[in-house]
């Protein structure tokens, strides 16, 4: 499904896009030197954090700002203050990184009155002997106005069906792998996602490299940011 962002009603919509003009080469490099999620058992997921302000077209960071989901959002790591790493600053400065940010921005300024964005830089892997987990939560929503997913990389695997539902009970209404260089933009108020498990192929190291995009970011309580 491809809706511009002139059409894109946040009530009933969701958005699938092709970026053809990122650079996909140049991203997967920053995914190579990824902090393992400290916060998840078992090792396959890595992760980085950093939070966003956009005006115009400038796209600006901001201090660092641990995550924090309530465990009505998050079974496995709610109500818990995590810390990541921030996005490396050469990744940061590419065009291509802000180009990403820029076109989520643009649905979000038809959805939340919000101006700042967090983007989870997230490789999920897969051995011959595990699986990888993109969503161990299950089926979930996030906590925020809009969610936007955009894969760099997909290397060697099987699975990692992307899917969005009305309701936990229901069937989904949209299921698709997300190829290199699709962008997949929903209301997280209306719509529940989850991504399939993930496994490897023959002896090769299955990978999923993404950005996952929030507006606005989840901020823990002022009282637990220490």
């Amino acid at each position: 499904m491809y809706m511009p962002t002139q059409t894109f009603n946040c009530q009933t919509d969701y958005a699938l896009e092709t970026l053809n003009s990122v650079n996909l080469d140049t991203l997967e490099t920053f995914f190579e030197n990824l902090p393992v999620d400290p916060y998840l058992a078992g090792n396959y997921r890595f992760r980085r954090l950093s939070r966003f302000q956009i005006i115009g077209k400038c796209v600006t960071q901001l201090s660092d700002t641990p995550l924090f989901q309530t465990k009505a959002y998050n079974p496995l790591a709610g109500d818990v203050v995590r810390k990541f790493a921030g996005i490396e600053p050469e990744l940061m400065a590419l065009d291509d990184f802000q180009k990403i940010c820029l076109e989520f921005f643009d649905f979000c300024q038809l959805c939340t009155s919000f101006n700042e964005i967090d983007v989870h830089q997230i490789r999920i892997v897969a051995v011959p002997q595990a699986v990888g987990h993109p969503a161990p939560e299950g089926i979930h929503q996030d906590g925020v106005d809009l969610v936007g997913i955009f894969c760099v990389a997909r290397k060697n695997m099987t699975g990692g069906l992307t899917s969005l539902y009305k309701s936990k009970e229901e069937a989904p209404i949209f299921t698709k792998i997300l190829n290199p260089g699709e962008l997949l933009v929903f209301n997280d108020k209306q719509f529940f996602h989850f991504t399939s498990i993930l496994n490897a192929l023959a002896a090769e190291l299955g990978v999923r490299d993404v950005f996952v995009l929030t507006c606005p970011g989840l901020f823990p309580p002022e009282n637990s940011q220490k």
